[in-house]
C-alpha cells in the first residue's frame, strides 16, 4: 500500500528435498490497531486522485475486514476500504 503499487513482491518458489521434510515459517510486522495505511504522498501524482491505486485505512478496519473475506482475491477488500475512507484523517500529531 505505501508504495502505491510500485513494489511487487516476487513470487515464492520452493524445491523440495526428496530426503527430508520442509518447513516454512512466516513472520508478519504490523502496526499498531490505530495506524492509518496509505499510500505515500510522493508516490501519488499530485491533484490526480486516480493515479492512488489504495485507499487510507486504518490498520484495524482492514484486519477485521481481512477476517472476513481472508479467503477471496485482495481487490474486493480494497474496494470495501475505499467506502469507508471519506473519513479517515492523513495526518499525524
Amino acid at each position: 500500500v505505501i508504495t502505491n503499487g510500485k513494489y511487487k513482491s516476487v513470487m515464492h518458489r520452493v524445491i523440495a528435498q526428496t530426503d527430508g521434510n520442509r518447513m516454512s515459517i512466516a513472520s508478519f510486522y504490523n502496526p499498531g490497531n490505530d495506524a492509518v495505511i496509505f499510500p505515500a504522498p510522493t508516490l501519488v501524482k499530485e491533484l490526480d486522485e486516480t493515479s492512488q491505486v489504495y485507499p487510507k485505512f486504518v490498520f484495524d478496519d482492514y484486519m477485521k475486514l481481512y477476517a472476513d473475506l481472508k479467503f477471496q482475491a485482495k481487490e474486493p477488500r480494497f474496494e470495501a476500504m475505499k467506502a469507508m475512507e471519506s473519513n479517515i484523517p492523513t495526518t499525524t500529531t
